[in-house]
């Protein structure tokens, strides 16, 4: 590991590069502050660039990310260090903030490598591949995915062989094995915590059977299969190929159940479930779907039309709860459930079941500050000291919170979120000068 010596000041450090801290970074970047973001992943986008349509409107999701990507790349007052952490933020006074940043290798030399993907073609190495939900496989050596930013390409290093093929293949020059990890130091004016959400990992509930079941896939799984850059070409079932013809979407996974330890509403996961039934349908218009449900939670500007209109469309509600899910000879699934309308248990046969998956705060924010405490809800988001009428405002003075870091809450939401923080971080900044 090597040491950077050099430290770098900016007027705002970001951490996460998803839609919320993109809108941020934009905003004070255009008021003439310095912005560095810092990216855990190799691209920033964050979660909305793998997305295929947002509710209720329908508008591409890459339509409206991709742009803000390139905004951020290309923007003379902005930073960007993608494949990166925060390590540990200290504040040493008013407008000083120290970071201790993690910067990963990618075995790649970034501003050599041309995007051109030559070294995948040649790579022998293929494992599953994370950008989509493991619905496919990837290089070892790989760009990862179309519109990435950077398209810089990088080596797994952990499922590398050294064989040497891209290499030799590499016309730029640009594959590097003696890249170490560094650490960036950097001081930085204020800070905004974007660092998104987790998704709740099905596995925990062992009676949907995911990952044990081949035909139980998850909400993002099935968000891959709709979007342009698909892996398959339709929608299929991942355990044999079959297209399917009647599908089920169990909500509530890992949403409002204190027995796995997340008791609160993750507030998008009936719409995105209805968003995923109406593309379904466009896309295998002889398919059934059913979302088994506990209650539909419209709440939003256009969100009860936008149900409405499934149901219009054919989309059948079931509001029961699932008690367990069982695998059939044919890759079937059986489900049984109690149906609360009629007070009885049933049961019923799908070829795909969905688990729409709820939404956990990231842990990132825990322990980031050094000497500080950066308070968090009981629910483990960034606390919000001052919700109604400074909702970006931390126990910190001088760091603020933005998109899902504080708690579950869809795009429009997120955009909003973020320019309450950005614009608190200006105001803040101005006062302190």
């Amino acid at each position: 590991m090597s040491q950077e010596k050099n430290q770098k000041q900016y007027d705002v450090l970001v951490i996460g590069g998803g839609i919320a801290g993109q809108e941020s970074g934009l905003n004070l970047a255009n008021s003439g502050y310095k912005v560095l973001i810092v990216e855990k992943d190799l691209s920033i986008g964050g979660k909305m660039i793998h997305l295929s349509k947002v509710f209720p409107t329908l508008d591409c999701a890459a339509c409206i990310t991709t742009p803000k990507v390139s905004e951020c790349a290309r923007n003379p007052n902005i930073t960007i260090l993608s494949n990166s952490e925060v390590l540990e933020i200290d504040k040493k006074g008013e407008n000083e903030f120290d970071a201790s940043i993690e910067k990963r290798p990618r075995y790649v030399i970034e501003d050599a490598c041309t995007g051109c993907q030559e070294c995948e073609e040649v790579c022998p190495i293929v494992v599953d591949d994370e950008y989509q939900w493991d619905l496919v496989g990837r290089k070892a050596v790989y760009i990862p995915f179309s519109i990435a930013n950077p398209r810089v390409a990088a080596i797994d290093i952990e499922n590398c062989i050294l064989c040497g093929a891209c290499e030799k293949v590499c016309s730029a020059d640009a594959i590097d094995f003696t890249q170490e990890m560094e650490i960036v130091n950097i001081t930085a004016k204020s800070v905004i915590v974007a660092s998104g959400y987790n998704l709740f990992d099905p596995t925990q509930i062992e009676r949907y059977g995911y990952g044990k079941f081949g035909n139980v896939i998850t909400s993002m799984q099935m968000e891959r299969q709709l979007v342009p850059t698909r892996p398959y070409n339709s929608v299929l079932r991942p355990k044999d190929g079959k297209m399917p013809d009647n599908i089920a979407y169990v909500l509530c996974t890992g949403s409002r159940d204190e027995v796995v330890g997340n008791p609160i509403c993750s507030q998008v996961c009936c719409m995105y479930s209805t968003k995923q039934a109406q593309l379904i349908m466009g896309a295998l218009p002889m398919a059934d779907v059913t979302i088994y449900y506990l209650h539909i939670r419209a709440f939003g500007k256009g969100f009860e039309e936008f149900y409405q209109q499934a149901k219009g469309m054919g989309v059948e509600f079931v509001k029961g709860k699932i008690g367990r899910i069982a695998e059939l000879e044919n890759g079937n699934l059986k489900l049984r459930y109690e149906d609360i309308h009629e007070g009885v248990v049933k049961e019923a046969e799908h070829d795909l079941v969905v688990l729409s998956v709820g939404i956990l705060a990231n842990q990132l924010p825990r322990d980031l500050f050094k000497n500080n405490n950066l308070d968090l809800d009981k629910f483990s988001y960034v606390k919000q000291i001052d919700e109604l009428s400074n909702p970006a405002k931390t126990s910190i003075d001088g760091v603020f919170v933005a998109g899902a870091a504080s708690g579950p809450m869809d795009i429009p939401d997120s955009i909003s979120s973020a320019g309450a923080a950005s614009s608190e971080t200006a105001s803040y900044l101005r006062r302190s000068k």
